[in-house]
């Protein structure tokens, strides 16, 4: 997503939950301004003030989430590359071993410590280079 585009959506989702929480505050004073109703109604009242604060909080939450949408994918793509360095990191661990057993690798004492090195370095190369992958392509 290019810089450009991100502050858009950052704008867009600031003035979506600014004016839904004017509106809001507006309703709250206007409500209370008005002259207190008998006890029968307050079950009706209560029933309506919730359902204005749950629609308050909906609008809130898209505003939210409009506003953090662009950083949940740029995360993302940090995660990702963050996992690939420490993938290679256990390359980077495993290498002086296989390079030490390297002479024995078809026949001597170290025949098997090679082989299973060899194993564990081609299954993190193949996890840090896919996590790699993965980020480049988002």
């Amino acid at each position: 997503m290019k810089p450009h585009s991100i502050g858009r959506a950052l704008g867009i989702g600031l003035r979506v939950a600014g004016r839904i929480a004017g509106q809001r505050a507006a309703a709250g004073v206007s409500a209370a301004n008005l002259p207190a109703r008998p006890a029968a109604g307050t079950a009706a009242q209560n029933r309506a003030a919730g359902q204005a604060a749950g629609q308050a909080t909906r609008g809130v939450a898209r505003g939210v989430g409009g506003f953090l949408r662009p950083f949940r994918r740029i995360g993302g793509i940090l995660w990702l590359e963050v996992t690939g360095v420490f993938f290679l990191l256990f390359v980077l661990v495993f290498a002086p071993t296989l390079w030490r057993t390297r002479a024995s690798y078809a026949h001597g004492p170290d025949h098997r410590t090679f082989l299973v090195t060899a194993a564990v370095m081609a299954v993190f190369l193949y996890l840090s280079v896919s996590s790699f992958w993965r980020a480049r392509r988002r």
